[in-house]
């Protein structure tokens, strides 16, 4: 059995990325004079956030005032402590009529839409499926079994899905009493659309919020793109790297995130809602997007796509640039992946079609 639990897992992988991040895009020996670096734990992970050009008393301002943002958004959208999800949840259950609040309607609405597009792979409303798996924890009891197949199976049995949510105007109800949210595949990446466009309106041009090797960057990082690192699936170090400028999000989903080992068996997070199991043919997926909203929710639909079918799920989310590693330690990606990112060794690679 494991040792260690898997949210300690979590965050040496997420320092791991961060560290990563921080040698390829800012380990220059002279350094802009207005370069302002901090690194904050919230959402569960460390986010590191990199302002380049932006004089110091504004910077520190912008990254109080996100700071706030995270304090506000985590609090609001925790799935297992008391938060305004909670309480969601629990009138989601009643079939009753209930008002929401304006700042979660959006949250709502973009995962129902980003559902149906991947559909049903990126499935918010398995909250219960996620907790019957010990995942609703901060520390999960390594000695806890996973779940029984017959718990398993009248979960899926109901098939709780975005679409058992009904919004009319600002009113919404809930049509499966099984229904959950969880935005646990979705909210980092919300959380940093949220952030850079905060710093936008602040008037800063060249930015980058890491949340755990999660990301999204604008402008530039002084005079060259910003140089972003991709860790090994299996062990430390990095798989791959590439640049980015302008506006872009990179995000992946690992099976190495947080996962438990029970009789030699390993079990990670990421759920496929149509069997009520881990996902099994895949390793990590990274996708590249603009918005981080839908990188966050494209990784872990095409995690759960696998091999075989990420290519269709990609294309109907909108998705151009998709690296994914399989269960083999194979490299399946699309030519416009293949041309921007560079692998430090040389792994079983596959060339999918064009998206």
């Amino acid at each position: 059995m494991s040792t260690l639990p898997y949210l300690r897992r979590g965050l040496l992988g997420a320092l791991t990325i961060i560290l990563i991040s921080i040698s390829l895009s800012g380990c220059e020996r002279s350094q802009p004079a207005t370069k302002f670096n901090e690194t904050v734990y919230t959402f569960g992970t460390l986010v590191e956030v990199t302002l380049v050009g932006v004089e110091a008393a504004h910077a520190r301002a912008a990254y109080n005032a996100i700071l706030d943002d995270f304090d506000y958004m985590h609090a609001t959208w925790h799935a297992w402590q008391p938060s305004a999800l909670a309480r969601i949840n629990g009138l989601l259950k009643t079939g009753a009529s209930f008002s929401l609040a304006p700042s979660v309607l959006p949250l709502i609405t973009s995962s129902q839409t980003l559902s149906t597009q991947s559909e049903g792979l990126f499935n918010p409303a398995i909250g219960q499926l996620i907790n019957l798996w010990g995942f609703h924890s901060d520390q999960r009891d390594d000695q806890q079994p996973p779940p029984a197949p017959a718990e398993i199976a009248a979960l899926l049995e109901s098939a709780p899905g975005m679409d058992d949510i009904v919004i009319e105007g600002l009113n919404m109800r809930g049509t499966n009493a099984t229904l959950q949210l969880d935005f646990g595949g979705f909210a980092k990446g919300y959380a940093v659309d949220v952030a850079i466009n905060h710093l936008r309106e602040l008037g800063i041009e060249n930015a980058i919020v890491n949340a755990g090797g999660d990301l999204r960057a604008i402008g530039r990082h002084a005079d060259r793109p910003w140089r972003v690192g991709i860790r090994q699936p299996r062990g430390e170090g990095v798989f791959a790297s590439l640049e980015i400028e302008g506006d872009e999000s990179v995000f992946t989903s690992g099976d190495y995130e947080r996962f438990f080992e029970y009789d030699g068996q390993r079990y990670h997070h990421i759920i496929d809602p149509r069997t009520g199991y881990p996902a099994s043919q895949t390793r990590s997926v990274t996708v590249i997007h603009a918005d981080g909203a839908t990188a966050d929710a494209a990784a872990t639909a095409l995690f759960v796509a696998g091999p075989q079918d990420w290519h269709r799920i990609a294309k109907q989310m909108g998705i151009k640039y998709v690296m994914l590693i399989d269960k083999q330690g194979r490299v399946h990606m699309n030519p416009a992946m293949a041309r921007r990112i560079k692998l430090t060794n040389q792994p079983e690679i596959l060339l999918s079609a064009t998206l």
